[in-house]
């Protein structure tokens, strides 16, 4: 796996800063269920999930059914960690030598690495044909500040570039979309005003929030997720490429 050792998934970092289990969490709440929409009904047997950190995802997924098991890999984790959230659908690994599975998360990881295509490559090459990645990134290179310092951010993408890294590694775009764009103007505005802080004091901008205000972001995304995440490839602080392995060619002809 080509993400450095020591390096810590974001979940892991910003669920100190919410002081909470991030599936309790508006944001995590929201992106797990933009993540099961473009996933879509099709079962899946083996799920992979790469640069996991506290496996959020992969807890929402097997949790409701929608994932048979799944393999959070990250190699930051403690071996404490790995001997002790192990469950009967949910192993914790710090790298894989094979790719069995047929669907590959890889939420907010990409960005962290200097060489993405190699990144995703890594994964790809090793998988088997038809296999599905979900990959999400900070969207907007304009929106960087002190959030992408605090999280090791390389950089911030939009769905051209996107789509670039994803084919580049040899795999084939199926849908694109933002997400979060009904926070973009705040976000946004957030963002210019953050640029203007001493770098130093970089941090999280995700904060606990009160139940309330929590319950009531969930619904807003909610809304949003069924009526313009479909299709939004305008604008929004997350994008998000759902891609397959494809067929070789050759393959197909000698088929």
């Amino acid at each position: 796996m080509l993400i450095e050792p020591g390096d810590e998934a974001m979940d892991l970092k910003e669920q100190k800063a919410i002081n909470g289990d991030p599936a309790d969490h508006w944001y995590y709440i929201s992106k797990g269920r933009a993540i099961k929409s473009l996933l879509g009904r099709r079962p899946i047997k083996k799920l992979l999930d790469v640069g996991a950190g506290s496996g959020v995802f992969s807890k929402m997924l097997t949790a409701e059914g929608r994932a048979d098991h799944a393999t959070c890999v990250d190699p930051g984790y403690e071996a404490d960690f790995v001997g002790g959230r192990r469950t009967d659908r949910i192993d914790f690994v710090r790298n894989v030598e094979t790719v069995e599975a047929d669907t590959v998360l890889m939420i907010d990881v990409i960005e962290h690495v200097d060489d993405d295509v190699a990144l995703i490559r890594d994964y790809a090459d090793r998988a088997p044909t038809g296999t599905r990645f979900l990959i999400s990134v900070p969207a907007f290179q304009f929106l960087w500040s002190s959030h992408d310092e605090f999280l090791d951010h390389r950089r911030r993408y939009n769905l051209n570039n996107l789509r670039r890294s994803v084919e580049s590694a040899g795999l084939e775009p199926v849908q694109m979309r933002y997400f979060f764009g009904l926070l973009f103007p705040a976000a946004a505005a957030m963002r210019l005003v953050d640029k203007k802080q001493d770098p130093e004091d970089a941090a999280s901008q995700l904060k606990p929030a009160p139940s309330w205000l929590n319950a009531s972001l969930v619904a807003v995304h909610d809304l949003e997720r069924m009526a313009l995440f479909p299709f939004n490839r305008l604008a929004g602080v997350t994008a998000f490429c759902l891609a397959e392995k494809p067929v070789l060619a050759e393959t197909k002809v000698a088929a």
